[in-house]
């Protein structure tokens, strides 16, 4: 054989690495030791990526994906509430809060009375008693002790002249929808999208690049998640009950990000378009239409100040809180666009499974990766302008962006790079949506998605249980996980590791339809019909 024909053939990495994709393991182990604290026994085990791109794991990536599926699809058409009422304060929780009132009291007496040897043991004793609380199961954040050095600005929250009015009602607690019909509890399917910032082809490219309105769009893409905030805010207000949402946000063609929604409970179309035409976000933050600093010419931080300063003058920059003490006008206000989609979905049917399908269609891949899938040379081009104008739009509050504006960040420090953030916001594969890429109320299913993920582990032990294939329990919280130390001759290289995960993998599956194909053939338990039970009645 040539060598030219050799280089040609099939590299055993890549071989192996096929088989892991075709049998559903994880490409890319996280190699760890394990110390069993009762046995002593050291074991080198390889622990799934979980990545959520298929582009870095295509297993891990898809078993994500179906995860999600399972959570949207438990919580879209619920009948009863997911979540029980808030357990009362019991009487040893309610004594702790009197107890931390008190040392508060004292605290602040002695912070202004100078009394530094008791400022210290009072603030011991009230990050204890914080302890104390928290191991009584006591959530939420605890009123700090500090008195806050300066007020913070008030904003008038009287809305806007020329935004159309909402109707409020009293918001319930209940989060499931009305039924129809004595059967029928329907739910809906909605779609957000953004206004337009100028004419584009069917590619998604702007038509006239010179008048498209870059810096809207990339403003309301840094604030597309507090806009989504409000836009649930408002319909709860109209609609009278605790809407619960599963959602993911995707980029459209003309690279602008907007959002899909499972809701339950039925909504008319029309309330939803009232509500989405009456939505806005006012940002108010200092105006920054202008920069001040760019190329060579940059802020420098003086240790003396602890502060930025101007390059030439040595004037220390406006601070955040002078920045925006006294503003008249928002330096942005985001809102929806014009088209919004809604429909109605009945839960069970074929078009309800289509609908979780197109929502989680795009978790497996990045932001990018979904816009530069087919793209032209215009979309690429397009992109770059987008990515140029994020570059200078300021993310957050503490955005190093803000110092090519003449204005210093909240917790400016000298590790600063003056006019480059590090934030996710700035990347080019996120395009402006640094958030998360799946948006899901706290009441949706009553669970998380690491107890969704159990709960497909738990049926599956269930399963071979009810087979007699026993699987022995392990208590892991007496075992010790660590990382490997670089160069351990213990530790098997990949492709030994991934055929040792593929072997394990085919041993799971054979023993699962195993016991698939045992209670195939078991008779079912016969139902229930004493006098007492429900059919007899």
């Amino acid at each position: 054989m040539r060598s030219a024909e050799r280089a040609r053939l099939p590299l055993t990495l890549d071989v192996v690495k096929a088989a892991a994709e075709h049998h559903g393991v994880c490409t890319r182990p996280v190699v760890r030791e394990v110390v069993d604290l009762d046995t002593g026994e050291v074991r080198i085990v390889a622990v799934r990526c979980n990545s959520t791109q298929a582009s870095k794991c295509r297993a891990c990536a898809d078993r994500n994906r179906k995860s999600r599926m399972a959570q949207c699809r438990e919580g879209w058409h619920l009948e009863q509430e997911p979540v029980a009422e808030r357990e009362a304060p019991s009487a040893d929780q309610v004594e702790l809060v009197t107890y931390r009132s008190d040392l508060t009291a004292e605290y602040r007496k002695a912070a202004a009375e100078g009394a530094l040897d008791q400022v210290d043991d009072l603030r011991e004793a009230i990050r204890e008693a914080d302890a104390d609380l928290r191991g009584e199961g006591v959530r939420g954040n605890l009123p700090s002790v500090d008195l806050p050095a300066k007020k913070a600005p008030i904003r008038s929250t009287r809305r806007r002249q020329d935004a159309p009015n909402l109707p409020r009602r009293k918001v319930d607690k209940r989060t499931v929808g009305r039924e129809f019909a004595g059967k029928y509890r329907p739910s809906t399917f909605v779609t957000l999208t953004l206004d337009t910032y100028g004419k584009v082809r069917e590619d998604g490219s702007p038509v006239d690049p010179s008048t498209y309105d870059y810096r809207r769009a990339a403003r309301d893409a840094v604030h597309f998640a507090s806009l989504v905030d409000r836009w649930w805010q408002n319909l709860r207000r109209v609609v009278g009950f605790d809407a619960q949402y599963f959602g993911t946000v995707e980029p459209q063609k003309r690279i602008t990000p907007h959002a899909h929604f499972a809701v339950r409970g039925s909504i008319p179309h029309r309330v939803i378009r009232e509500v989405t035409a009456a939505t806005y976000l006012q940002v108010w933050w200092p105006n920054h239409d202008e920069i001040k600093y760019s190329g060579d010419r940059m802020p420098v931080w003086d240790s003396q100040l602890m502060g930025f300063v101007d390059p030439d003058t040595r004037v220390q920059l406006t601070s955040w809180g002078e920045a925006v003490a006294d503003l008249d006008v928002p330096a942005h206000v985001a809102e929806f666009g014009a088209q919004v989609h809604s429909k109605g979905i009945l839960g069970g049917t074929e078009e309800a499974g289509r609908h979780i399908g197109y929502l989680t269609k795009y978790l497996v891949k990045s932001i990018s990766e979904v816009v530069h899938a087919d793209a032209s040379s215009r979309v690429s081009d397009h992109a770059d302008r987008l990515v140029a104008e994020l570059a200078v739009t300021p993310c957050s509050d503490r955005c190093a962006v803000w110092l090519a504006y003449g204005v210093q960040p909240k917790g400016a420090h000298s590790r600063m790079a003056p006019g480059r953030c590090r934030s996710k916001a700035h990347r080019r594969e996120t395009l402006g949506l640094p958030g998360r890429r799946v948006l899901v109320s706290r009441r949706w299913s009553g669970k998380t998605l690491a107890e969704h993920k159990s709960d497909r582990a738990a049926f599956v032990r269930e399963a071979l249980a009810a087979a007699g294939i026993a699987k022995q329990e392990t208590d892991r919280t007496r075992l010790m996980w660590s990382p490997v130390q670089a160069g351990d001759p213990h530790v098997p290289g990949r492709a030994e590791l991934l055929m040792q995960m593929v072997a394990q993998r085919l041993k799971w599956k054979a023993e699962y339809d195993q016991a698939q194909a045992v209670l195939a053939v078991l008779p079912r338990p016969a139902p229930d019909v004493s006098a007492t039970s429900v059919q007899a009645a």
